[in-house]
Order: structure tokens, then sequence, then C-alpha cells
């Protein structure tokens, strides 16, 4: 495993910039995920660390080698692509040894490479199975495969759960998670799910219009968001915004505040509302109502909420959780629960 250190890395796409002025260090080891909407620069940035694209200013070091000028095969990285790209007419056993067999490798050593991923991933049972012959699970866990047994210094993972259905993307998350304990290994992880971002990393970047809006661990992204940017993408539901008279009460441009830090009160609460929605999801509801003078908020509920659509409603909100921001969107007060 090795680290991996951008500096002052930039690129464009005719006239029109993609990533700006990118500067990031990720230790050797960590899990590092870059999250981001659609657009923001996450799969073009983790192309230019693969040498897939060409950046126009800046710098890639790898274990402190400085590898902005070098071929894709000649960084010692693996990726993992969104679509599987595995070739049809080969088998699993000899879609995981292509290439190795292509770097000249000896016999003995591929098959020992093979085996060991096969066991690793539990596809021991299906090396003879052709791609058309898996599941999209076994297809990716293959693919995975291929960069295992690679032995990169940095593996690069572009959405490769974004062809699974729920319940897979689910299991192959679990396994990925696992296989980054087992082989100790340095990974960068692109997505736009802030969930597979929250339960994978050691580090989240948050990226949005080609820049970096902040970097920090799973649990620091969500408790303390440096800006409104990052308060909405990170968690689920996103973070409630209010602003207007209420907001400028408590010193703020913009209130925030998360679905679990406004309760339910009984007869008396500070903002008064009506129910739009209810979402039942078993172990939680989340409540949708429209506050009087403040606007449409979502309140998480204990899963078997019996509130209806049109019910009045008295919420509390805590405002101990309370994320102040100013006119420019930048947070200026850390909440008293996030300073633990």
């Amino acid at each position: 495993m090795s680290d991996l250190r951008i500096e002052n890395l930039s690129k464009s796409f005719g006239a029109t910039p993609v990533l700006r002025s990118i500067s990031l260090e990720i230790a050797a080891g960590a899990f590092t995920v870059i999250v981001g909407p659609s657009g923001c620069g996450k799969s073009t940035l983790l192309r230019v660390i693969a040498g897939l694209e060409q950046p126009g200013k800046g710098s890639i070091a790898i274990g402190g080698r400085d590898v902005t000028q070098l071929a894709p095969a000649e960084r010692r990285i693996a990726m993992v692509f969104q679509s599987y790209a595995l070739y049809p007419h080969m088998d699993v056993y000899k879609n995981m040894a292509f290439g190795l067999k292509f770097a000249g490798l000896d016999t003995k050593e591929i098959d020992t490479r093979v085996h060991q991923a096969a066991k690793m991933l539990q596809l021991d049972d299906l090396l003879t199975r052709r791609p058309a012959e898996l599941s999209g699970g076994q297809r990716q866990r293959t693919a995975i495969g291929r960069a295992i047994v690679r032995e990169p210094d940095v593996f690069l993972f572009d959405e490769p759960l974004s062809n699974l259905d729920a319940a897979l993307r689910i299991n192959t998350r679990l396994e990925i998670a696992a296989l980054h304990q087992t082989l100790d290994a340095t990974m960068v992880y692109v997505t736009h799910d802030q969930v597979e971002a929250m339960t994978l990393a050691d580090q989240i970047v948050v990226m949005n219009d080609g820049s970096i809006e902040q970097v920090g661990t799973p649990l620091e992204l969500y408790r303390t968001p440096g800006n409104l940017f990052v308060a909405g993408f990170i968690g689920a539901p996103k973070m409630n915004f209010i602003t207007g008279p209420e907001a400028k009460r408590l010193g703020a441009e913009t209130l925030g505040l998360r679905p679990e830090h406004i309760y339910l009160s009984g007869t008396e609460g500070e903002w008064p509302a009506t129910v739009s929605m209810v979402e039942h999801l078993g172990a939680d509801s989340f409540v949708h109502a429209d506050a009087d003078g403040i606007g449409a908020l979502v309140i998480r509920d204990r899963g078997d909420s019996a509130l209806r659509t049109g019910d009045r409603i008295q919420l509390r909100p805590d405002h101990e959780f309370a994320h102040r921001f100013d006119a420019q969107g930048q947070r200026t007060t850390t909440p008293r629960s996030s300073q633990d």
C-alpha cells in the first residue's frame, strides 16, 4: 500500500474547467470516498489519478513517486469501473488472469494469485463460468478480483455498485468493506451515493463544480458541515434549512436542523405544522410537514408513527444541534453537541 498526494491539479475540456486546483492527501491504507453530484468532476479526478486523462496543471505522487507523466500501466494502480468490462468469451479464471499474463508473470504465480483472490471473493466455484452465466454481483466480484491479483499500490473504484439492484448494492458494499480490512490497501472510491460514502469511508471528499468543498471523516462531515452544500449533501434525508425571521432570531442567515433534531411535541411546541406525507420505513418513519411561517420540514419519528396526512402537530427544535450559516452559505458556529 502507498499514500497518494495530489497538488494543485486542474483539468479543462476545451474552455470548460472540470477540475479546479485540487489538492488532496490520502494516507497509506486509507479508504477515501469522493462524493458529489453528477458532473462535479469526481470521475474525471479518478481518471486523472489513473492516468486515463492528463491534467492541465498540477502533480500526482503515489508512494512518494511522481506519476503525473507516467502511463497507467506504470503507476501500480488497479481500477474497477462502473461497467464490469469483462471479456465475454473468457471464463472467470481467464478474465482475472489476463492482465497478469500480459504483464509476463509465470503460470504458477498467476495461478496462485487468481486462486487466492477467488477464495477471498467466494468465486472458487465459478472460475470456469463465463460472464453471461454470472449474476451482476458475481460479475462485479470478478472485476474486483481482476484488480486484486495485480497487487497494486492503490485501488481505484469508479461507482462500482451503480449497475446492481438495491439488495446486491448492500451485500457488495459489505464485501468491499471487508476486502479493505483484509488487504489493508489504499482505496479511492467514487460515488454519488452519500450512504455508500458514510458506510465505507475513513475519509470523505465532497466535491462540487470541480472543487473540493470539504474533507473529513463521515461523522465530522455529518456533525460539522462547513457550508450549506455539504450540509445538504451529507445525510439522508438531508438537513432541513430554515430562512427568514426564525433563522435571524437565532443569529443566522440560514438555520440547519437534521430530521432527528426536530421533535414531535404534545400540545405545545415552538412550530405548529400540518403533516403533508408520512414515509413508513420500518424502524423509522419520516414525517413531511409544512410548518406555519417556516415552510417544509422533515422530521424523524418512530417506525409505528400514527400520524396521517392533514394532521396538525407541534414541533420542538433542539437548538443545541442547530447549524448556523451566513449569507455566503458558510458555517458560522459549531453546534454545542458536536464539540464533544
